[in-house]
């Protein structure tokens, strides 16, 4: 069905709400500054008493403690050592070193300090990881696998307007994201930084993030809804990407696991109708420092969003795995924990909007 705007001329988008991922002019970003050191890496427990698979920092070192640790080993002067030491191992959140099938991911979506964009933004930062915690926990106590607690966190908006570098995106400064993935880490709690690169490209954008993903506990999405092309403006024209373009970034990435010996990193590539992503069955899906995942985040009725499911499904290479997004207000209804993990297969990634 078409939707129409205010602001914008009718669009065919079927089953999409992310129309409230587009912001016009520059979004208001609001970062907690409260001390990240009060948060435990506890997680709570289900309802069934099951505890969500997070990180124990008090029985193994935080992710960044791993990391620095790891690039003191490989500065350190060999000669001064009598044994060859041991290269710590940098582990995900929760421990192992890869995804799927060992864990299930479950996010909050959206904005810090924008409420519309998602229910990610809809309270500070502390009371955030509180609440991506216990959401993880409600789908513990109905999973087959440890869940992974996830802040998705967009990272750059797309926009009707071009702003000062004529791009159609507003990006978020790494300055103002690392209270939110350092206060993550802390917590067992995964990020991944979403990308809507407007008449950006994705790589670009991703490169502007290289700080914060050589991280250990964050990865990267790609939204080619919002990735236009000349002449096009999000919003007006919906977005695609190529093969060629998410294996670019998918090299570029691989090339930040290996410099740093880290655990594999997710890609999430965004979809909920075929022409957003052309030559799909071309992505590379054998990467092993890249966990690749096709998020279905169509709105609407069930049955709306289980034909953009079969839709997600379809041409994707052998290896990938999938994501079932939720929306709190769009969906009719949406979906409880047990009613989602029922779909099949059963998504690896659950996100919350």
């Amino acid at each position: 069905m078409a939707r129409t705007s205010g602001r914008h001329r009718a669009v065919a988008v079927p089953t999409r709400s992310r129309r409230r991922g587009l912001v016009v002019g520059a979004a208001a970003v609001v970062v907690a500054a409260a001390a990240l050191s009060s948060w435990a890496a506890t997680a709570p427990a289900g309802p069934d008493g099951a505890a969500v698979a997070v990180a124990e920092t008090a029985a193994r070192p935080t992710l960044l403690e791993q990391a620095r640790a790891d690039r003191e080993f490989r500065s350190a002067d060999p000669s001064t050592s009598t044994a060859a030491p041991v290269p710590p191992a940098i582990e995900l959140p929760g421990g192992g070193r890869s995804f799927f099938p060992d864990r299930r991911v479950v996010a909050l979506y959206g904005k810090p300090g924008v409420d519309g964009l998602g229910v990610l933004g809809q309270q500070d930062l502390p009371s955030t990881i509180a609440r991506v915690q216990a959401t993880a926990a409600e789908y513990q106590a109905v999973s087959d696998r440890p869940i992974l607690p996830t802040l998705d966190i967009i990272a750059t908006v797309a926009d009707t307007s071009p702003g000062e570098d004529g791009d159609y995106s507003r990006a978020t400064s790494v300055d103002d994201l690392r209270p939110w993935v350092q206060a993550a880490a802390d917590a067992g709690v995964y990020v991944v930084l979403d990308l809507q690169p407007g008449r950006s490209t994705f790589l670009e954008q991703a490169r502007a993030y290289e700080e914060l993903l050589r991280l250990p506990n964050v990865g990267l999405g790609l939204d080619p809804e919002w990735r236009v092309g000349p002449g096009q403006v999000p919003g007006y024209t919906r977005g695609t990407v190529g093969a060629a373009e998410v294996n670019e970034v998918q090299g570029w990435l691989a090339g930040l696991v290996q410099e740093g010996r880290l655990p594999q990193k997710l890609l999430v590539v965004h979809q909920f109708v075929d022409s957003m992503i052309a030559d799909k069955m071309l992505i590379h899906a054998d990467r092993p420092e890249i966990a690749v995942l096709f998020q279905m985040d169509a709105q609407g009725p069930t049955i709306t969003k289980g034909l953009a499911w079969k839709d997600v499904l379809q041409d994707a290479p052998a290896g990938t795995a999938f994501g079932w997004m939720n929306f709190v207000t769009l969906d009719e209804p949406m979906l409880n924990p047990a009613d989602t993990l029922a779909q099949q297969p059963r998504p690896d990634m659950v996100s919350i909007q």
